[in-house]
C-alpha cells in the first residue's frame, strides 16, 4: 500500500494532474480534449496522464484511433483510508452543531452587563 500512497500523492502533488482528474470527473475524454484547456504540448499533458495512469487514478484506453481518458472512482480508497486515521478528516455533523447553537449556551448566572 506505500507504494500506491506514494505515487497517488505525488500525481495529486501537481496542479495540471489535480485539474486533469477534475476535468474527468465529468466523463470521459479525448487525450486531444484534456489537452485544450492547459497552454502546452500535446507530449506534455501526454507525460502528466502516464504519471496519473502509473498512480492508478486513471485508464486510458484506444478506441479505434482515439486515445481516451477515464476516471478510477476507486482510485483514491486507499488514500482515503489512510488520512481517515488521523481523524481529522470526519464528517462534521452540522445539524447537531446548528441545534447545539440554537439551544444556546449554558449561562454562568452573570449579566454580562455586570462585567464591566
Amino acid at each position: 500500500m506505500a507504494h500506491t500512497l506514494d505515487s497517488v500523492f505525488a500525481a495529486l502533488a501537481d496542479p495540471t494532474r489535480r485539474r486533469i482528474l477534475e476535468m474527468l470527473l465529468e466523463d470521459d475524454m479525448a487525450v486531444t480534449d484534456v489537452a485544450d484547456p492547459f497552454d502546452m504540448s500535446l507530449a506534455g499533458i501526454s507525460k502528466h496522464l502516464t504519471v496519473l495512469t502509473q498512480a492508478g487514478l486513471i485508464q486510458q484506453e484506444r478506441r479505434g484511433r482515439v486515445k481516451w481518458c477515464k476516471l478510477d472512482p476507486d482510485a483514491l480508497q486507499d488514500a482515503w483510508t489512510w488520512m481517515q486515521g488521523f481523524g481529522q478528516f470526519d464528517t462534521i455533523d452540522f445539524d447537531a452543531l446548528e441545534a447545539l447553537i440554537d439551544q444556546g449556551l449554558p449561562s454562568s448566572g452573570r449579566d454580562p452587563a455586570d462585567q464591566q
